[in-house]
């Protein structure tokens, strides 16, 4: 991560001596890169008197099935704007931000791009992302109170903190986390599956959980530690998030009864068996009762589960009755680099709202419609498993949570809380044991997070 820093350091240095930084690169030049409306009018003009199309780059990741979804939404764009024709630039996840740094640095930056929101800061704060405020006001594609608010908010920062000022990325999907079970499993072991009027708590799960493991099948995946630690009304830092919070006895009592469902109870699978067979592959294989999945793995789900499944909510807490988990979310960014602003907007509002587009994306199985509408209307209705898809909407509509970690200028914190933590899943330390041995390492971590991000706004 100190890498990452030091490169945008240099691409936003680079920027600079190119060609200005920001918005007063833009008002040297006439206009304003925040507001694409005024030169993407005169770039547009000069695209028609030459007779010539727009041409895009769009860079992404995905597996096979994401390529394809996203290239019928892009033929669904052209045809819709036939002056426009997008070059898709597809780059392994792993690859992409080194891949992205390096198009930045040698002048040429995609004109839209996918952007984790774990990476909103750094670029907004380097002057790598278009700030879209305006044209989310003021664009004919979609109207805003039909969005899913959590969606957009992500994507705001006001150089403080995300949530709140501009938005500098639209959503390229909505990705809700819910969990999935096998039916025929439940059925055999003759459990009820609970609803969201009889909801189940963490001591229902882990009745379940146990009840279900058998020979070479397991109850449960790990529970979701974001699950667990929220629902108990705890987090891992401090609502300014600048001080570690997880050796609260909160937190801990949820860190333990996640690691205690393997390590005492042996219903989900060690550390030594996860690495021979995952857990998404044993339940893929019936092997595995209950597990945390995302909207984005429905079509996988449809194409190799030969066994019936449905979703439910995550269980609430015996001690407060929430629920909570995390939703995540790609942005689709726009360079402020671009040669046509408007049409690069036009672009990332197609694939994150318009109508035809979020059809093509939800009855793929990619994801769930970025629309409340739709959500709301014919995605339930769709006659395909889920059964319960309204499981996946009050995750987005309701409990779901931007994840901790995404809300902190750089993640080494949470990789180096992360980085020891299956000695506790395998039973070889207490949670209090681990997060006391990991605070202190841990805060020094979060307070270099926090100095970068002052560095930048300087």
């Amino acid at each position: 991560m100190k890498k990452l820093l030091s490169v945008l350091l240099m691409v936003m240095l680079t920027g600079c001596m190119l060609g200005g930084c920001g918005k007063e690169a833009a008002k040297s030049d006439g206009g304003n890169a925040d507001s694409p409306d005024a030169p993407a009018a005169d770039q547009a003009s000069a695209g028609e008197s030459s007779g010539e199309k727009t041409h895009l780059k769009f860079m992404g990741w995905g597996n096979d099935s994401e390529v394809a979804t996203f290239q019928a939404m892009i033929d669904q764009f052209e045809e819709k704007y036939p002056d426009v024709e997008v070059e898709y630039i597809v780059v392994p996840s792993g690859d992409f931000d080194t891949k992205l740094q390096n198009m930045i640095a040698a002048d040429d930056q995609p004109d839209v791009f996918y952007c984790g929101v774990d990476y909103v800061m750094k670029y907004a704060a380097t002057g790598n992302l278009l700030d879209l405020t305006s044209y989310v006001e003021e664009n004919d594609i979609f109207d805003i109170d039909n969005i899913w608010k959590n969606a957009i908010d992500i994507y705001r920062y006001d150089g403080t903190s995300l949530g709140n000022g501009p938005i500098y990325a639209l959503p390229k999907d909505v990705s809700a986390f819910s969990v999935v079970y096998n039916k025929d499993l439940f059925d055999a072991a003759g459990i009820t599956a609970p609803t969201q009027d009889d909801p189940w708590d963490w001591n229902d799960y882990r009745e379940a959980a146990v009840k279900l493991t058998n020979g070479d099948v397991f109850g449960t995946a790990m529970y979701s530690m974001e699950s667990a630690v929220w629902s108990n009304g705890a987090d891992w830092l401090d609502e300014s998030l600048s001080k570690v919070a997880f050796t609260d006895p909160k937190f801990v009592e949820a860190f333990q009864y996640v690691a205690d469902l393997r390590c005492k109870d042996h219903a989900a699978p060690s550390s030594a068996e996860e690495a021979s067979l995952s857990s998404y592959d044993r339940f893929m294989q019936g092997k595995l009762g209950m597990m945390g999945v995302g909207s984005w793995a429905t079509a996988d789900l449809w194409n190799n589960c030969d066994f019936e499944w449905d979703l439910m909510d995550w269980p609430v807490s015996p001690n407060t009755g929430d629920k909570a988990v995390w939703f995540g979310s790609a942005g689709l960014a726009v360079s402020p680099a671009a040669k046509n602003q408007e049409a690069a907007c036009n672009l990332a509002a197609f694939l994150a709202f318009n109508e035809d587009a979020q059809r093509t994306s939800y009855t793929t199985g990619m994801s769930v419609p970025t629309l409340k509408d739709m959500a709301n209307g014919e995605y339930l209705t769709m006659d395909k498993p889920p059964a319960n898809k309204q499981a996946f909407l009050n995750v987005l509509d309701d409990y779901g949570r931007l994840a901790t970690q995404s809300r902190t200028f750089n993640q080494e914190w949470w990789s180096e809380f992360n980085s020891g933590i299956d000695a506790v899943y395998d039973g070889e330390m207490t949670a209090q044991e681990y997060c006391d041995s990991v605070a202190d390492q841990v805060q020094q971590l979060l307070d270099k997070s926090i100095e970068q991000q002052k560095a930048l706004n300087k």
